[in-house]
């Protein structure tokens, strides 16, 4: 039997990969009923999350969004929080219950569907016996070994669309607008949905800012009688010298720096600046069709490494093709916007600025 997990933030095309790995293992690796689903988490005690997942289950999903598992950022395994008679929360390690259910249930493989922090999980499970191969799932684009995860494509789409409709707003009225998208420690949405949005101020958190630099670009293009500008700030972007926004310290939530960047250009420059927060926004909707495709490969060459025995790894993207390459090796060498790469280069081109 063959279990499929998802943990992490949901988005848009999660329902393809499952619906692959379940008509593709039913149809060649697997007797119908063989291929179950875990609800949410891979939390003890293990029986209760899992459900049989058949055709019929996913049948009809490839153009919806979200995820028919459920997910949680907040389950792993290691560091299992339970509330106590007092009412405080402990953390402790529950994993070796989850390995001893995992085999209790008489299942062959784990499908680990996620971004770093739940592939490193799959990697330590993996580590005590559990067989498990992952799919890389975020939207940040920021697992290593892959030249995409799914659900990015998505996620720029949608960020564009939302910059292309400021463009009429921030004109007509003369504004600065400063909208804040996803990316923590990667600023692949701001860059692409920026560039491709005609933003004239671009922020990510590879390259620390000046907000000098920022408020000249505004000015320059004020004194060329241009008098609105579009300013995309990735959450994780950070002013030199300083540090992220965190809206949440104490579980590393970032937010709030796209507030903070248009407030200092209006106290900076006078000019009227309104901001936005994308959010959520971005994991919702019906994926594209990059997005529908690249999920739909990862779910059949997952199946096709259980089928192999190559236990361990993860499905990537190494164009034309799909590869497996170690979790352990795709963990060690998370993805960052190169600052060599061509599309910087082209944003500088085009006359952006990255605020350095």
């Amino acid at each position: 039997m063959k279990l499929i997990q998802s943990s992490g933030g949901v988005f848009e095309v999660e329902v393809d990969g499952r619906r692959v790995f379940s008509k593709k293992a039913v149809g060649r690796h697997a007797e119908p009923g063989e291929v179950l689903r875990l609800m949410q988490r891979m939390a003890p005690p293990l029986s209760r999350c899992i459900i049989p997942l058949d055709a019929a289950a996913v049948r009809g999903i490839t153009h919806l969004g979200g995820t028919i598992l459920g997910t949680t950022n907040a389950g792993d395994p290691f560091m299992w929080r339970e509330q106590g008679p007092d009412g405080t929360w402990v953390k402790h390690d529950r994993s070796d219950a989850v390995v001893a259910a995992f085999r209790g249930l008489g299942l062959d493989a784990l499908i680990a569907i996620g971004g770093d922090g739940s592939l490193e999980i799959a990697r330590r499970l993996c580590e005590k016996g559990i067989p498990i191969v992952g799919v890389p799932k975020t939207i940040d684009n920021d697992v290593g070994g892959t030249a995409a995860t799914f659900g990015f494509d998505t996620a720029v789409q949608t960020a564009t669309d939302a910059i292309d409709k400021l463009h009429s707003t921030a004109e007509s009225h003369e504004r600065v607008m400063v909208v804040e998208v996803m990316g923590r420690h990667a600023g692949w949405i701001a860059l692409h949905s920026g560039i491709a949005g005609s933003a004239d101020v671009i922020l990510i958190p590879e390259i620390p800012f000046d907000l000098d630099r920022v408020c000249d670009k505004i000015r320059r293009r004020e004194a060329e009688g241009r008098h609105f500008s579009i300013v995309v700030v990735a959450e994780g972007a950070a002013p030199r010298g300083g540090t992220a926004s965190l809206v949440d310290p104490a579980h590393e939530r970032f937010g709030g720096m796209g507030d903070k960047v248009a407030h200092s250009i209006q106290e900076m420059t006078g000019k009227e600046t309104r901001s936005l927060v994308l959010g959520h926004l971005q994991r919702g909707g019906s994926p594209t069709t990059f997005d529908r495709l690249l999920g739909l490969r990862f779910g059949a060459a997952a199946v096709r490494l259980i089928a192999e025995g190559r236990f361990g790894s993860m499905v990537a993207l190494r164009p034309p093709a799909i590869a497996a390459v170690p979790i352990a090796e795709a963990l060690a060498m998370p993805k960052r916007v190169p600052l060599d790469s061509d599309t910087i280069a082209t944003a500088r081109d085009l006359g952006i600025s990255l605020g350095d």
